[in-house]
């Protein structure tokens, strides 16, 4: 099969294709065909060498939308459509960016959906964080909400899913391009500030703040946080994996609260309530920008890590989008 195998962390020439076989189907263990995947800011930290857990060479992709092809499940049968992402996978085994994918059964959510192949190859990592944020948030419509990190997919995906929750919410977005102002009030943010060397320009503060930046400007985003409020940590996009110097009595005195949302807290039930929001509310999930083929994630991983790039990025491997996101659930 064809697959981007990395050999050796770097920029983003190292993601070659290349021929290398088909896994074996083992006890626990499922074939999926792979239909798409979404490109996501932890696996180019990866790429560069960045995970100190990760050992090369490497089949990234922490995330994929497929076909069973072969498994070892009695729950699973061969064509069921399946999501899956996080568990490890493209970390410590290889990921998504193949034809075909070796997945632990456990971590493999069967769908029921009518969304096109696209829209849902961008839902698994970025929209269920961003869904899973929102309920630990704990958002009334009173609320004034800030993003920081507005610009990436999660910061695009939260805005939509709360916009039409509560679409009257004041939401504020960061970005670190003023260019970026336009797009993000288009995506339902009613205003937006500059982030500039880690710190927010603005003396405004909020009840509740989306952190997606993570340890970089965590300390800085308690300096906004109302008392009472509480701010949701589940992002790294400033590079840094961990908080230093972190007084808790200090930083929290103000009676206010820190929580995260982790993608590996998962299960099929929460993966059905994101698409079953995503359709009662007719959310739009669609993605940024389509790149097509494993040919094409290079390009994908350099847009993604330009100041151009805005919102989700995904790959499609199969055109076949109403065969692909239409086979019988029932076996």
């Amino acid at each position: 099969m064809k697959a981007v195998r990395v050999e050796k962390p770097g920029e983003a020439d190292v993601l070659q294709v290349s021929q290398v076989p088909l896994p074996k189907l083992k006890d626990g263990w499922t074939l999926v065909k792979v239909l798409g995947f979404g490109i996501n800011r932890s696996e180019i930290f990866t790429r560069k060498g960045w995970s100190p857990s990760v050992q090369f060479p490497r089949i990234l992709g922490i995330e994929c939308v497929g076909q069973v092809e072969q498994t070892t499940s009695p729950d699973l049968v061969a064509g069921q459509l399946v999501i899956s992402f996080m568990g490890e996978m493209g970390r410590a085994f290889d990921g998504s960016y193949a034809d075909y994918a070796l997945l632990p059964n456990s971590q493999l959510y069967p769908v029921v959906s009518d969304l096109d192949l696209a829209t849902l190859v961008a839902l698994p990592e970025t929209y269920y964080t961003a869904f899973g944020a929102l309920k630990n948030l704990n958002i009334s419509a009173t609320d004034k909400v800030l993003v920081r990190g507005a610009t990436s997919g999660v910061g695009q995906a939260f805005a939509r899913l709360l916009k039409v929750q509560h679409p009257d919410i004041y939401l504020v977005g960061t970005s670190r391009d003023r260019a970026k102002e336009p797009l993000l009030l288009a995506e339902g943010y009613d205003e937006v500030f500059l982030d500039e060397d880690n710190q927010l320009q603005s003396s405004q503060s909020f009840t509740k703040i989306l952190e997606l930046i993570g340890p970089k400007t965590i300390k800085d985003s308690f300096c906004y946080l109302e008392e009472g409020g509480i701010l949701c940590s589940c992002g790294q996009l400033g590079g840094q994996w961990y908080l230093d110097d972190f007084d808790p009595i200090e930083q929290l005195a103000n009676n206010v609260y820190l929580t995260t949302f982790y993608s590996g807290n998962v299960s099929p039930q929460k993966v059905q309530e994101l698409l079953d929001f995503v359709g009662k509310h007719e959310v739009k999930t669609s993605p940024e920008r389509i790149f097509h083929g494993l040919e094409e994630v290079a390009d994908a991983h350099r847009y993604l890590e330009s100041r151009g790039s805005f919102g989700k990025v995904v790959v499609l491997l199969s055109e076949e989008v109403k065969e692909a996101t239409h086979v019988d659930q029932t076996g």
